[in-house]
């Protein structure tokens, strides 16, 4: 598995512009938070799951940044389970997130990251 520190490379390789960097700040976390939603809408243990995975997926990297995740991870699922919308909300919301991204990426002059990485390891 690559380090923290790996990630952050190949991470700041690709994302230089300060544009793209204001874009990814706000749609990262939106693509996330819309995936949350969606699979929240099925099933809360899925839910649950996914939030775990995800947790010790970042525990492995780095246990401070495992921490902060957690603290937004839990802000994002009281949202998802406060907010009485429907799936189409958080549909949307990844759609509109990831036409952000690509914009971005148009501005950096580079393809995203996500469409080279096809494995977490």
């Amino acid at each position: 598995m690559k380090s923290i520190a790996e990630w952050l490379d190949e991470y700041s390789e690709s994302h230089q512009n300060p544009t793209n960097k204001k874009i990814h700040w706000v749609c990262v976390p939106a693509i996330l938070f819309s995936i949350i939603g969606i699979i929240a809408h099925f099933s809360a243990l899925l839910t649950a799951l996914l939030i775990v995975l995800t947790l010790i997926f970042y525990a492995r990297l780095d246990l401070v940044l495992a921490v902060a995740m957690a603290a937004l991870l839990v802000v994002m699922a009281w949202l998802i389970y406060a907010l009485p919308v429907g799936i189409g909300f958080y549909i949307a919301i990844f759609v509109i997130a990831w036409v952000g991204q690509f914009y971005g990426h148009k501005v950096e002059g580079k393809s995203p990251l996500s469409l080279k990485i096809c494995n977490f390891y």
